[in-house]
Parts: structure tokens; sequence; C-alpha cells
């Protein structure tokens, strides 16, 4: 049975999408060239209810591709994670490409959304479909740019509400992308061309990362100082203008893509203060653990032998997705200073910090009392702070989430 949309890559790029649609009533079919992920994405249990709400709304996961030649819309959603060079690997968006190409048909509007460097759609994307199809972008078919704007596990802003950027090969693959995230969302903004649109994914995330970045060096500067930092977030949240306030942590996580310092676009130029804000806080979990240490010995304990709990390993609260949190960086450096690692995370049944298995606590009070340290990494809903603050021997909170006074934060 045709369908007016699919959505190729179910992983949290292309969830949220397949769920704007469904609940706009648009005939939505999802495939994955990766037949697992949308297994562990329904055996995730944050998500258990958004996949009974798109089954119950007619989305339909298929797992023959030749359905990707029936539909009006196809919006590529393929996850691009950092290779061991620090590169994007394409190999998902390359494979969902060479699914959909095979059946591709003329007038059909293909939609790259995953994160990648500008230039990515029309000089790896565009040579994929044409080769696979027979057919020419912007003459048979229509191909276009659309930069995911996610926040996992928020509940404001909605889908709707979120302003979608279209970048087109041509005017007329512009207007319609623009024609069918005008269906999902209350404002569609056209970007002049594709590598406008791609751009602006990475300012958003370079954006990010940058001041993170600042208040991650200001949080070390305050502690030597003797100086609150969250109280005096605090106080500069209170002006009207000029100001964003962002929190520092021990690391950065997430599905941002930042401009590497090892990319070089074309002209040769690079972001050097891009490249300055990975290099601190890449640094983050290092400091974090150097915290740890320092904390162990003013109470008269080394790091050595010591028992360290780590509360939260995900990189963002409240959610199981793991993708670029510190938590395993700080765990492998606190063993290899010879501690003795445990964890807590509701949303984390089972572990790993590079194949070795970590012991999860199961009591989380009587783990923080037997504990000559306890972390946290991440403040989930759950966390009763000021409960913890009473039963752990000592508390470092990483991300200020604690009463004033309670622990010890970063």
């Amino acid at each position: 049975m045709p369908a007016d949309l699919a959505v190729i890559g179910l992983g949290h790029l292309g969830l949220p999408l397949a769920q704007a649609a469904v609940a706009t009533g648009i005939d939505t079919i999802g495939y994955d060239t990766d037949p697992d992920r949308l297994a562990g994405l329904a055996a995730d249990r944050t998500h258990h209810a958004d996949i009974r709400r798109l089954l119950s709304g007619g989305f339909r996961p298929i797992t023959d591709p030749a359905e990707l030649g029936r539909v009006r819309t196809a919006v590529i959603c393929a996850p691009t994670p950092l290779g061991a060079d620090r590169a994007l690997d394409l190999t998902d968006v390359a494979d969902a490409a060479r699914a959909l190409a095979a059946r591709l048909r003329p007038y059909t509007t293909v939609i790259l959304e995953s994160p990648v460097y500008p230039g990515t759609t029309e000089e790896f994307l565009r040579p994929l479909l044409e080769e696979g199809s027979g057919l020419r972008a912007g003459r048979d078919f229509h191909l276009a740019y659309s930069p995911t704007r996610q926040d996992p596990g928020s509940r404001a802003p909605s889908y709707a509400s979120t302003p979608k950027v279209i970048g087109g090969l041509t005017p007329a693959c512009t207007e319609s992308a623009a024609a069918f995230y005008g269906r999902l969302t209350d404002k569609v903004v056209r970007a002049r061309g594709l590598r406008e649109a791609e751009m602006t994914k990475l300012l958003e995330s370079n954006y990010r990362h940058v001041n993170i970045a600042l208040v991650n060096e200001m949080a070390v500067l305050c502690h030597e100082m003797g100086v609150d930092l969250w109280d005096v977030i605090r106080c500069a949240e209170t002006k009207p203008f000029g100001f964003q306030p962002f929190r520092p942590g021990p690391g950065v996580g997430g599905h941002g893509v930042p401009m590497d310092p090892s990319y070089r676009p074309p002209t040769g130029g690079a972001l050097r203060m891009v490249g300055l804000a990975q290099d601190i806080n890449n640094r983050m979990p290092q400091y974090a653990v150097q915290r740890c240490a320092t904390l162990l010995n003013e109470h008269g304990k080394s790091a050595r032998g010591a028992r360290v709990l780590l509360l939260g390993v995900t990189y963002k609260p409240d959610l199981a997705d793991q993708e670029g949190s510190p938590a395993p960086e700080i765990a492998r450096r606190l063993m290899d200073l010879g501690a003795s690692v445990s964890y807590h995370d509701p949303h984390v049944p089972d572990w790993r910090v590079h194949t070795v298995p970590v012991p999860r606590a199961d009591s989380l009070y009587e783990a923080a009392a037997a504990a000559d340290l306890t972390v946290l990494l991440q403040n989930h809903r759950t966390y009763d702070l000021q409960g913890l603050s009473v039963k752990a021997q000592l508390l470092l909170d990483t991300r200020g989430a604690s009463p004033g006074g309670a622990a010890h934060r970063l």
C-alpha cells in the first residue's frame, strides 16, 4: 500500500519525525538498514509509550525496501557518529541512499536530516541517488536538506512549534520540501540553498559547544578562586538581554556535530574557536576525576582502593541514550587510579566500560552510604539529592543540581 512518507533511519533522529507525521495524519512507513535498530528502540524503556502510539496511529515499520519506491517523500535520518579519526561516519547515510536509489521514482522529494558537514548533500548523497536510480536531482526528483532541531526528553517546545529550516538543490526543491514540512510545523524557514541549511546545523551545534566550554573554564577558575559559579550564573541569567545561561558539567555528550579541528573545508579555513572549545570540553572528564581524587585526599582517603559510586551514566537526564556521555572516560580514569567503581542509573540496567562490566548498585541509598565518594554525573528526575547528601559519605555534584551546601560542586 503506498504511503505519503518514508522515514529511513529509525533512531533518535527518525522517531520524532515519524511521531509528528503520524500525529498529523500522514501515512508513514519506517525503514532502517540496520534491522536491529527498531528492536533496540522498542526495548528502550524510555520509548515504550512512543512506539505504542506510533503503531496505534498507523505507522508501519517495513523490512522490504521495495516499499520505498511507493512514497511521495523520503527523509533520510541515518546516524552520523564520529569515527575513530574524529571524522563523521557516513556509512549509514550511504546505505540508506543506496536502498532508496534502487527504488526511487520520478517526482519523489528526498530530504536529508542527518547531521553532516556542508557540501555532503550535494557532493555525497546526490551522486549515490543519481547513480543508483538513473534519475537526475533537481530535474527528475527533488533533493533538499533540513537540519534536525531536537531536544530529546524535553517536553517543550513541540515539533510543530519549532521552526524548520529548508534548503534545496534548486528553488523548486526547496518549495517541495517546504510544502511537506508545512504540514508538520507552524513555520518553515527557507535557506538560500543546501549548504546554507547544512551550515545552520553546524552553527547551532558549535554555539552550544563554545558556550559550554566558556562556563567549563569558568568552573575551573571559580573553584580555584573560591567563587560559587552556580550563584554567579543564577545572578547573570537575570539579565534580560545579551546573555543566555549555560551550565558546566563533567563533559559534553549528545548527537550534535561540532566542527572538528581536523576538518578543512575547500577554502582551507577552520574554526579555531570551536577547536579550542572542544579541547576545553574534552578535558572536563579528567578535571572531574582530579576533583574526585582531591576530595578523597582532603578527607584522608586515597583514590587507590576507594569505593566510588557514579550516579547517572547517560548523556542527558531522564533518557537511556549514552551517546557521547563522559561517564565511561570518568569511570576508566578512576579505575586507572585504582578505585573500585560502581554505578546507578534507573535507565541503564547494564553498563560496560571498554567491555569491562561495571557493578550496578541495586539499592541507591545503601550504595551511597557504603561508598567513599558518590559522584552525580547526570541528574535524573528520580534522584533525591537532599536525601542522597544525607546518606552519602562524600558527594560531588558535577551538575550543580543539589541544594546549596548539600554537596561539593564541580
